[in-house]
């Protein structure tokens, strides 16, 4: 096994190029949660209650992400459950 160290300066390096990635992604107009949508906007594109999102939801028919209180959903996920 073989054992790599990591320097102060190796980790303030990758803050840079982190940063400066995230800097473009910004800069470009693609923001990160574009690809989600919160339940609300779901019930809204689908026209359907909170209630049947919530019953996809426990059905396991539409995967989700909860972060912190809010719940979101993948467009893509939305489009393949449509397809079925």
């Amino acid at each position: 096994m073989q054992i790599e160290i990591i320097t102060k300066e190796d980790l303030n390096e990758f803050k840079k190029e982190l940063l400066e990635e995230v800097r473009k992604l910004l800069s470009s107009g693609t923001i990160l949660q574009s690809e989600y949508l919160k339940s609300w906007e779901v019930c809204k594109l689908l026209k359907i209650s909170p209630g049947i999102l919530q019953t996809l939801r426990k059905t396991r028919k539409l995967p989700y992400k909860k972060i912190g209180g809010s719940i979101f959903y993948s467009k893509i996920d939305i489009g393949q459950m449509l397809k079925l």
